[in-house]
Formats: structure tokens, C-alpha cells, sequence
């Protein structure tokens, strides 16, 4: 049992599971924190509707968000010590920003905003939700400069073997970091936005299906009422899914742009920071021009040459526009690139105690490439899809509801997990594609040379592979079980429409600023949506 494979694999999956809630706590709490600025403008019950509805479900996300992210900050400590210590210098100033000036700020005001319905007047109420979530945003920020800086190590001075910080302000405007921010928050946006389209989707054909809406000889919605189908079936409840729908269409559209454009500036700086893993991502195995569309071959063979690993398909000229924004600059192969690193980094992993038995082992530098070059490509189809639901979706619905189909509403609920998807596909993708590096070496001249660090010198010494094992299976069948518990709630809250988060819709009064509601029915209404 090798305590490095197996403590790989309990913090893949713990970050993938966490990274799940991630982008859904970040694009939905901008959701809500719109929805509600709608209210407070216009004064209308459909916004509040979607306010209270949607901040349920982005409640039960970032609670559950909390609850594993939290096992993420003991594993540096508990199983990549040597790891810890190589950084720490380093991760101490962004990663006490996120605790000290996000989280702290995002929990705080979240709590304000969860008991401060009719209790803050309007305004004050509606900031508190925009400082958590702006906070939230803040937060990924932090966390996506300390990963930055293992993808490209700047601002600190390597004083006996390690990095020591020496300029706070190139740590925190890293280029990586910048761009992988605006990357991630868009990716945000496309989780949120898919995720309103197809819950939307799914509330208004039951209301076609039950009968509730109709179309007309112009093919354009009949909106009905049916109060005796359950509390909310109103025209309100109506205009709250069709909103929510177009709303989530256009997010989500918006962001798959968003995403595309600054995908294509991480690729370029990829391409002069890890030209390893944009290889591996295109299966180059020879210096050239042209995007890999389809190849296929034993990725797990002859790593060194890849001479087993044939392209069916290649468009001529896109991978050199994809990194020089031409189409005749070659780019380098794997050919190349390996034998460079192995002049620079060497070819064999130092005789050392930290390396344990993998001491004098020959180092590998080849990325996996099933990994890498499938993942790059699920990221941009999962991404393609959710945008191509939203296009399709927002054109059949253009007339006011949707089709009284059973098999688009089930098509359209399933669109929900291609962004998921796609943000999972690429946060593997950029990871995986790292290795043999934790931190990784700066061939670009905006780096610090001599700073990186092999991945087979991180996990912690005094670390057995039993007691990794035994966490492994411990947190993944926590984790297996928090996840279960989220689906049944976030189901159980979808299903039950507006009013499971609004019990004063059935209970028979507005819910809104009604100041002739009695105490016993604000503190009823406000622990329910709380709780």
C-alpha cells in the first residue's frame, strides 16, 4: 500500500466531491443576490417568490459546501506535510485572506441574511446578501492564487531549498491566477445558470401537464390557475419558472462565452508555463500545427514517444492559434519537450530519505494521457452541451412555456449536470496534467527558476499507507453519505416549488413586507426558510 497512490486519491476525490458545491455556491448566491436587487426595485411578489426560492436550494448547497471543504485545509497538514512545508511560506498570506477576509465575511453576513427577513429594513437586508456572496467570490480568489502559484511560481526567492515570499502583490496579480479566476467564476455562472433552466423547465411542464397552462390557436401560453393542485399554483407561480427559465438560458449562454474566451487565454499561457501538459492534452507527440480532434492508441504505453498513439481526425493550423494566435507557429512535442526537461530537472529522482523507496526511480514526466487529452476534450463537449440545452431551449420557449413533453422535461433536468461536468473534467484535467509536479517548474521567463517540487516529495514521512487507506475509505463513505443527503434534500425543495421555501404562501398571507403579520408568524416563517 503506497501511502503517496492512495493519499493522491483520498485528495482527488475529496477536492473533485467539494469542487461540486463550489461553482454552485458562487453562480447561485449572484443569482439570488440579483433576484432579491429585482424585488427591492420593482416591488414585485414574482421576485421574492424567486429569491426565497432559489436562496433555499443555494442554502442547502453551500452549507453542505462548508461541511467538506473544511476536511481540505487538515489534509495539507495530515498527509502532505513535506508538501506543506515547501509552501508554507507562500500559501500563509492568501490562504489566511480566504479564512480572515472571505469566509469569515461570507458567513457572518449569510447568517444576516438568512434571520434578517422582516426583521432589517429592505436595503440593509438586500446588502447582506451581495457582501456574502462578493465575499464567496473573494474567497475563490484566494484559493485559486494558491493554486496558481503551484501551476507558476512568482514572487519569492528559493533561500535553503525552499520558496520564501518576497512580493505578496506578484503572488496575488499572478497571470495564472487572474485568468484561472475568470475562468472559474464564469464556470460558476454556467453551473448556475443550467441549473435555473432546467429546474424551471421541470416546473412549468407539470403545470402544462396538469393542465394548469394551455397554448392557444397562436401557439402562445394560456397562463391558468389551480389553486386546488397546491399553494402558489398561481399566475405569480407561473411568471417565477418562466423568468427563472429565460433568466438561466441567457446566464448560462453568456457564460459558455465567457468561458470559451478565457479558456483560449489559459491555453496560451499554458503553452509557455506547462508546454508538458498541453502536449499530452493534444496527444502531440511530434512538433506541430494542428488540433488533435480524434486520436486514439495505448495512452498508457511507451510515454517517452507515444509512437502507439495514431489522430484520425485534426484540423490543420487551430492548435497553433490556440497558443500564438496564428496557424503556422508550431508547437512543440512531447518529442521535444521530455528530453528538455530531463537536461533541466534531471532524469532520475534524487537519492534521498524523502523520496522514500521511489528514491533513484526514473522520473516520468509524461502526463497520464488518457487523462489529460480526454479530459481537455469532455470539459469543452460537457461545456458545448449545457450552451447548446440553453440555445435550444430558450428558442422552443420562446412563445411563454414549454413543450407538454415528458421526454424534453426529463432531456432538460439532465442538461443540469453538463456544466458540472465540464467544470469537473477541467479541474482533472488541470491537475493531472501537472504531474510529476506539485509545484511545478517555470520554463516561462515570468517565473522564478529553480522553484518546484516533485509530487513523490510531498506526502507526509510518518504517514503509513494503512492509515492512508483507513482515511480514504472513512471520508469517502462520509462524503458518500453527505452526498446523498444533499440530493434528497435539494430534490425534496425542487419538488415542493415556492412554497416549501415560502410556508406563508400556504399558511395564507403575502409574505412579503406585510406589517400587520404578528411576530409568532415572522419567526415561523423566517425558521422554516432557515431551517
Amino acid at each position: 500500500m503506497d501511502p503517496l497512490e492512495i493519499g493522491r486519491w483520498q485528495f482527488g476525490i475529496t477536492t473533485v466531491y467539494h469542487f461540486l458545491m463550489v461553482p454552485l455556491t458562487i453562480g447561485l448566491g449572484l443569482v439570488v443576490a440579483t433576484l432579491q436587487t429585482a424585488w427591492k426595485r420593482t416591488g414585485k411578489d414574482v421576485y421574492l417568490r424567486a429569491t426565497k426560492f432559489w436562496g433555499k436550494l443555494f442554502l442547502i448547497n453551500f452549507i453542505m459546501g462548508v461541511a467538506t471543504g473544511i476536511v481540505q485545509e487538515f489534509q495539507f497538514g495530515m498527509a502532505w506535510s513535506e508538501y506543506s512545508r515547501f509552501v508554507g511560506d507562500v500559501f500563509g498570506a492568501p490562504l489566511a485572506m480566504e479564512a480572515l477576509l472571505a469566509f469569515f465575511v461570507e458567513s457572518t453576513f449569510l447568517g444576516l441574511w438568512i434571520f434578517g427577513w422582516k426583521r432589517l429594513p429592505q436595503g440593509l437586508h438586500l446588502a447582506t446578501i451581495w457582501l456574502a456572496t462578493l465575499a464567496s467570490v473573494l474567497s475563490a480568489y484566494f484559493i485559486l492564487v494558491a493554486n496558481s502559484w503551484m501551476q507558476h511560481p512568482v514572487g519569492v526567492e528559493l533561500i535553503d531549498g525552499r520558496p520564501v515570499m518576497t512580493d505578496v502583490w506578484a503572488v496575488l496579480a499572478n497571470n495564472t491566477a487572474v485568468i484561472t479566476f475568470i475562468h472559474t467564476i464564469f464556470g460558476a455562472l454556467a453551473v448556475a445558470g443550467g441549473f435555473l433552466f432546467g429546474i424551471a423547465w421541470f416546473h412549468l411542464y407539470r403545470r402544462r401537464r396538469d393542465g394548469i397552462d394551455t397554448v392557444g390557436a397562436d401557439s402562445k401560453v394560456i397562463v391558468g390557475e389551480d389553486p386546488a393542485k397546491g399553494a402558489g399554483r398561481d399566475k405569480t407561480d407561473y411568471l417565477v419558472w418562466w423568468k427563472s427559465l429565460r433568466f438561466g438560458g441567457w446566464i448560462a449562454l453568456v457564460a459558455f462565452l465567457g468561458v470559451a474566451f478565457s479558456g483560449h487565454a489559459q491555453a496560451q499561457l499554458m503553452i509557455h508555463q506547462q508546454p508538458l501538459k498541453m502536449a499530452s492534452a493534444e496527444a502531440a507527440c511530434h512538433d506541430g500545427t494542428a488540433f488533435s480532434v480524434f486520436s486514439f492508441g495505448n495512452f498508457g504505453g511507451d510515454k517517452t514517444t507515444c509512437e502507439d498513439v495514431n489522430t484520425i481526425w485534426e484540423i490543420p493550423g487551430l492548435l497553433s492559434f490556440l497558443a500564438h494566435d496564428n496557424f503556422t507557429t508550431d508547437v512543440d512535442g512531447l518529442n521535444t519537450l521530455i528530453p528538455q526537461y530531463q537536461e533541466k530537472y534531471g532524469t532520475h529522482l534524487p537519492d534521498d530519505p524523502m523520496y522514500g523507496d521511489r528514491a533513484g526511480q526514473e522520473i516520468d514526466y509524461q502526463p497520464v494521457m488518457g487523462v489529460t487529452y480526454w479530459g481537455f476534450r469532455l470539459m469543452i463537449t460537457f461545456g458545448g452541451l449545457g450552451a447548446l440545452a440553453a440555445l435550444i431551449g430558450l428558442w422552443v420557449t420562446r412563445r411563454g412555456t414549454v413543450p407538454n413533453s415528458k421526454w424534453l422535461s426529463r432531456l432538460a433536468v439532465t442538461s443540469i449536470l453538463a456544466p458540472f461536468g465540464a467544470n469537473m473534467a477541467g479541474w482533472i484535467f488541470t491537475e493531472m496534467g501537472r504531474q510529476p509536479f506539485v509545484v511545478a517548474p517555470n520554463p516561462d521567463s515570468t517565473g522564478v527558476d529553480g522553484v518546484w517540487m516533485f509530487t513523490a516529495a510531498a506526502v507526509s514521512p510518518g504517514v503509513s499507507g494503512g492509515e492512508m487507506l483507513f482515511s480514504l475509505v472513512a471520508l469517502t463513505a462520509v462524503y458518500a453519505v453527505l452526498a446523498v443527503v444533499e440530493v434528497l434534500y435539494l430534490v425534496r425543495y425542487v419538488r415542493g416549488g415556492v412554497p416549501a421555501a415560502m410556508p406563508e404562501l400556504a399558511a395564507g398571507h403575502d409574505g412579503g413586507e406585510d406589517k400587520d403579520s404578528t411576530p409568532k408568524d415572522d419567526d415561523r416563517d423566517v425558521l422554516a426558510f432557515a431551517y
